[in-house]
């Protein structure tokens, strides 16, 4: 049974407040026709849902070859056009670092895996030949956040038109302009390669309802969705397969064994990378006591500045929006540079300053609440067992991203199997999980809740079996 429409906006306009996409409360920002038609963007959601079911009766019909040659293209393009994108997202959001967004364009670009990840299987024996192999599902509903918008499409559309389908995109309001401009490039690069047109689609100006629409639209077969928690219900509510990813608060543990120099090198960049809006970044520490001086004095070498007393105060007056006995982060911070943040709490720093720190007890509002800004929370523990413990309390269940620094091989153990997260980054940055300057693969949208994890073409396809009796076996 479909959700009605009504509720569903009310969910997602949920995560929009949370996330400060909202002029005032209750009202989305309103969007602006700026956007010209054509290359995959329509007026209507019956439009561009229409164009996305035609698209993919052509191109479930074309090689794999021709699918290799469409990534190929869209790798190319997004590259190419990477700074521009990173630039108009930054200006189009107000959020996170344009050097830190093009690193994440480049990323989505080259780390996604193609039709490579579709791997057919074969059974043979007395009674036959089986073969196995990932068939597409036809055309994806998909809603994209205004944190990573163009590596989210990016991303997303690589994964999807490797695995044989088509889209229809309802990108964040607030992210509308880089989104589209992304999706038309990549249009434009399927079509080079022999591709059909509008194997990418969207509405000019998506909002709400149309978020709504294209969820519960008929032509949709499956949902992917990257946002938080009430758009993910919303979405799982409509009776449709969909692969979900959730919000994150990602803990970091520091033991007495770990390379405390490397140890704070890392969370500082992790943490201060694109401003924190990502869902793996490093969120709060905790650091066994012994080791928790030698490890703030490093991170305060590596461009980190300490809060104390009043001026933490005065911060916290600006970060946090305390609604209903529950704290909140302010949507005016979300994303800003850490001397942008300082200055507003009255402190005068240089902008090469990348993150603040400050100590706090475990149960404090910046521990528990995913604040998306370059702002981090140290806990001082006893030892690495209470650390484990308070971290798995952090982390919230989203079973999303965790991050240890140790040499200790039983600790880093207890701790994997303790935090269940989908990602667990040992001696590293957190962008490390998203294989930045790391091995493995590129995703944007993490897979938590629905159970996928790290997504890639393979996600969004369905296996078929073929199955051939008593024949075709050779020996």
């Amino acid at each position: 049974m479909q959700i009605n429409e009504t509720d569903i906006k009310k969910m997602v306009e949920q995560v929009l407040k949370q996330l400060g996409q909202t002029e005032a409360a209750g009202a989305p920002i309103a969007p602006q026709n700026d956007v010209s038609l054509g290359d995959g963007v329509f007026a209507t959601v019956d439009e561009a849902a229409a164009a996305a079911r035609v698209a993919w009766e052509k191109l479930r019909k074309l090689p794999l070859a021709s699918r290799r040659q469409m990534i190929d293209n869209m790798r190319e393009v997004s590259c190419a056009q990477a700074n521009e994108l990173a630039q108009l997202a930054v200006d189009e959001t107000g959020l996170g670092r344009v050097e830190d967004k093009v690193a994440k364009i480049l990323l989505a670009a080259n780390k996604t895996p193609g039709v490579e990840d579709l791997v057919s299987t074969s059974y043979s024996g007395d009674d036959g030949l089986t073969l196995v192999e990932y068939a597409p599902i036809g055309v994806f509903g998909s809603i994209t956040p205004s944190t990573n918008p163009a590596a989210t499409v990016i991303n997303n559309s690589i994964s999807l038109i490797a695995a044989g389908n088509t889209v229809v995109y309802n990108p964040h309001p607030s992210a509308k302009r880089v989104s589209l401009k992304t999706l038309k490039l990549l249009n434009q690069a399927i079509v080079a390669a022999g591709g059909p047109e509008n194997a990418l689609t969207s509405v000019a100006a998506p909002n709400l309802e149309t978020s709504a629409q294209v969820m519960n639209h008929p032509k949709v077969n499956a949902l992917v969705v990257t946002g938080g928690g009430p758009v993910v219900k919303a979405a799982m509510a409509v009776g449709k397969k969909v692969i979900a990813a959730g919000p994150g608060n990602p803990p970091v543990v520091v033991d007495e064994t770990a390379i405390i120099s490397q140890a704070a090198a890392h969370i500082v960049q992790g943490a201060s990378f694109d401003n924190n809006v990502l869902c793996t970044a490093e969120k709060e520490v905790f650091v066994v006591d012994k080791a928790a001086n030698a490890l703030k004095a490093e991170m305060v070498k590596n461009g980190a500045i300490e809060l104390k007393g009043f001026q933490f105060e005065k911060l916290l007056e600006k970060v946090l929006v305390k609604k209903n006995d529950k704290f909140y982060p302010n949507r005016d911070f979300i994303g800003k540079d850490a001397s942008v943040i300082l200055q507003a709490a009255g402190i005068q720093v240089s902008p090469n300053v990348k993150l603040i720190i400050a100590e706090t007890t475990k149960d404090h509002p910046l521990v528990m609440t995913e604040m998306l800004m370059p702002i981090l929370p140290i806990v001082r523990v006893p030892d690495v067992d209470k650390a484990i413990e308070l971290a798995v309390i952090a982390e919230k269940g989203n079973r999303h991203t965790a991050i240890m620094h140790s040499q200790n091989i039983t600790n880093l153990t207890k701790m994997a199997q303790e935090i269940q997260a989908t990602i667990f980054v040992k001696n590293g940055p957190s962008v490390a999980g998203l294989g930045f300057e790391s091995e493995g693969f590129t995703t944007l949208t993490i897979a938590g809740p629905t159970g996928e994890g790290l997504t890639s073409a393979k996600t969004f396809t369905r296996q078929r079996r073929c199955v051939l009796v008593d024949g075709f076996r050779i020996i």
